[in-house]
């Protein structure tokens, strides 16, 4: 039986992955965008990276591609404060196991949660055959300003050679004319600063986590960035994707250091 195509919201990153492009209006003005993207597993079965609003023609192509959810075994929610969406799509697809973070547990604690959390290691040793997982080390995972969304999980599909990221890492096309001279930029989050834990050895711990995921974007071919867009391999003109967070995990050295000369 032949498939229905994906809706023009979704991007076939690679055989096995497909990323979901959702709408998040700021002020009812300007759309940030979010996104959820779905893996097949090595045996067949589905997983869902996070969540976003699903339209009908989205929400009937799940369907068919994963057998009315049957086939759908696990939605991972992998970033505290992206939460607006979870309980719908838990509603469309209620047979689907719910992993989420501890914030996710206590804003929406009548829902089904398994007991393991996505940024705990036992649920990455779990899902370990198919998705690789780093969490940002030396930064408040949870902080209680709520406005500092860098932390959240980061997972890497294997087969595909796909890194799935949210607020965490920040892939960016600049807007017109501007793109003429610097096309896209790849960041981390803005708020690292806030979120560094005050305490000594924190940078120092950020900054081998760091070393880590440069160590890991070497094997990355496609990024899928929540606000903002997805970077292919077939469609990259510029650096590698490890180059790039190479690069975006040096910009921040200025902001380590002054957090040690402060802390230690």
């Amino acid at each position: 039986m032949t498939r229905a195509l994906p809706p023009r919201n979704v991007i076939e990153v690679a055989d096995g992955f497909w990323n979901i492009r959702g709408s998040f209006m700021i002020a009812g003005i300007y759309d940030l965008g979010t996104h959820a993207s779905l893996v097949r597993r090595a045996s067949g079965k589905y997983l869902l990276l996070d969540a976003c609003a699903f339209s009908d023609e989205t929400q009937r192509w799940l369907r068919e591609l994963t057998r009315d959810g049957e086939d759908l075994e696990a939605i991972l929610h992998l970033h505290p404060f992206h939460t607006l969406h979870v309980r719908a799509v838990h509603e469309a697809f209620p047979n689907a196991k719910l992993y989420g973070t501890a914030r996710h547990q206590d804003k929406l604690g009548d829902l089904p949660w398994q007991a393991l959390r996505t940024d705990d290691a036992r649920l990455h040793a779990a899902f370990g055959a198919d998705l690789g997982f780093s969490v940002p080390r030396g930064v408040d995972f949870i902080p209680q300003n709520e406005k500092f969304h860098f932390a959240s999980v980061l997972a890497f599909h294997h087969a595909s050679k796909t890194l799935h990221v949210d607020d965490t890492l920040l892939y960016l096309r600049v807007p017109w004319p501007f793109r003429l001279f610097k096309p896209d930029l790849t960041r981390l989050h803005p708020t690292l600063a806030s979120v560094l834990e005050r305490r000594p050895g924190a940078a120092a711990d950020f900054r081998a986590w760091g070393h880590e995921l440069v160590e890991a974007a070497r094997n990355v071919q496609n990024l899928c960035a929540a606000h903002s867009t997805v970077l292919l391999a077939r469609k990259n003109d510029g650096p590698s994707i490890g180059a790039r967070v190479e690069a975006a995990v040096r910009s921040v050295s200025g902001k380590l250091a002054a957090h040690e000369r402060k802390y230690g």
